[in-house]
């Protein structure tokens, strides 16, 4: 079955996928970024022989037990069960293909940076996935000791972010430059990703809101119960006979939907605004403080546990968002700085 958070990921991809090239396409077309002697064969073939194995085994397995109910998507897709004969079948055979589509020489050729764009979805992809289970880990280590507890925004964002620049560097394209060149993708795929959070119930929603509904506001903007949820939080609804049939007994803050509409807005503003600011660094600095800003003050109405750090009881998405919002400050600091002893 295809989950609506799996359906609004791959959307959250795509959203990147093409702002991402859309921007490398304009920076090389404005002389800020040049085209580069890139390898014939940016992605090993060993890497889609892996990723062969993987989907071979996961989807054969299910097609064998698909008369069976296997558990939610997200504890299928992380467990060990799979039929891996198909795997290593699946593996060797995108492995092989790979290899005779890809020149074995290693040569290079001329490429132009939005052509990395392959490349970097499937390693930030990668990376991204694993710093998003790390995180989620320690959260889930230092507050209920679960093993596995779920993804983790920020985990995602700071891994795939690395991995990002990293890359770009390779290839000789400054950070501050790629650090702008996706600053509007990510707020766009970020909008989007939430998006995905509201319609699945996926648990990201806020606290209890029980307060009276403003006359000229919607109920749906207001509050939600969140029927059908995907984490089976609530109450079982009568006559439900599908795998998720709970809904929530008081309703709650729909945080996910809000982040979705505030950080959209923020994309359009940084779309806007991305053609006009000419110094590298600076759209990156006003990503990292908007998307911080609006990550720390919309977790005061969401559930996520807190720490005590002083007098303020804090989440680890607070935290983290207060370390993104300063790192935009001292951008900027430093930027003015620079202006200022040229001046």
């Amino acid at each position: 079955m295809f989950t609506p958070f799996g359906f609004f990921l791959l959307l959250a991809f795509a959203a990147a996928y093409i702002t991402f090239r859309m921007e490398y396409r304009h920076r090389e077309a404005a002389g800020i970024i040049q085209s580069f002697a890139g390898p014939a064969r940016v992605v090993h073939p060993v890497i889609w022989g892996l990723l062969g194995f993987a989907a071979g085994a996961k989807l054969v397995y299910w097609w064998l037990h698909r008369s069976l109910f296997i558990g939610t998507p997200q504890d299928f897709i992380f467990s060990t069960r799979g039929n891996w004969i198909a795997g290593l079948v699946a593996g060797l055979v995108v492995w092989f293909i790979a290899r005779r589509q890809s020149p074995a020489s290693g040569g290079r050729e001329p490429m132009h940076p939005y052509q990395l764009m392959d490349y970097l979805l499937l390693y930030c992809g990668l990376f991204g996935f694993g710093g998003a289970i790390l995180f989620a880990t320690l959260e889930g280590h230092f507050t209920d000791g679960r093993l596995f507890n779920g993804l983790n925004y920020y985990g995602a964002l700071i891994a795939g972010a690395l991995t990002y620049l990293y890359i770009n560097k390779r290839y000789g394209i400054r950070p501050a430059i790629a650090a702008d060149i996706g600053s509007p993708g990510m707020m766009l795929a970020y909008a989007v990703g939430r998006m995905g959070c509201h319609v699945a119930g996926d648990g990201d929603w806020g606290i209890i809101n029980d307060q009276p509904r403003p006359a000229w506001l919607p109920q749906w903007l207001w509050a939600s119960y969140y029927p059908h949820n995907s984490v089976h939080q609530g109450i079982y609804i009568p006559g439900c006979t599908g795998s998720h049939c709970t809904i929530l007994q008081a309703p709650v803050f729909p945080t996910p939907l809000y982040e979705a509409i505030i950080c959209f807005c923020l994309f359009l503003l940084l779309w806007r605004l991305r053609r006009s600011i000419k110094k590298p660094g600076i759209l990156f600095a006003y990503f990292a403080i908007l998307n911080g800003a609006e990550r720390f003050f919309i977790e005061f109405i969401r559930i996520n546990p807190r720490y005590h750090i002083g007098y303020w009881k804090l989440s680890q998405a607070q935290l983290l968002a207060l370390g993104w919002l300063f790192t935009g400050l001292i951008v900027l600091l430093l930027s003015a700085r620079k202006t200022g002893i040229r001046n």
